[in-house]
């Protein structure tokens, strides 16, 4: 048998599936790991010689279900920002404590010019 067309007849069996964790048919069934993402190692697979494929794989890519939210929720808040005027403080408890102290000062600073 030559390497040419009759030879291409007994390539019929899968070397790769669907990965579990990136989704492409890059699980290579026999080694157990996806060419793709690497998987199931922890850390994803990528290095700097394919620029493209982080490209194919970041923010922006596919549905991006939370990030849709997230990214709503915070154009909201900033029209609200806009609408209600200047950017007021946050009291934190930090702030409250400053503010009780200021509060000290004048009265004490008051009562004592009262006695006078």
């Amino acid at each position: 048998m030559g390497k040419g067309t009759t030879s291409f007849g007994l390539h019929n069996s899968k070397t790769h599936c669907l990965c579990k964790r990136c989704g492409l048919r890059t699980y290579h069934i026999q080694k157990k790991r996806c060419a793709s993402c690497g998987f199931p190692s922890a850390r994803l697979r990528s290095y700097n010689w394919a620029e493209k494929s982080f490209r194919r794989r970041g923010i922006g890519c596919g549905r991006m279900r939370y990030m849709k939210k997230v990214i709503k929720a915070n154009t909201r808040r900033q029209v609200e920002a806009l609408a209600n005027g200047p950017h007021k403080k946050v009291k934190t408890r930090w702030n409250r404590k400053k503010l009780e102290n200021a509060r000290k000062q004048r009265d004490g600073a008051k009562k004592t010019s009262e006695k006078k």
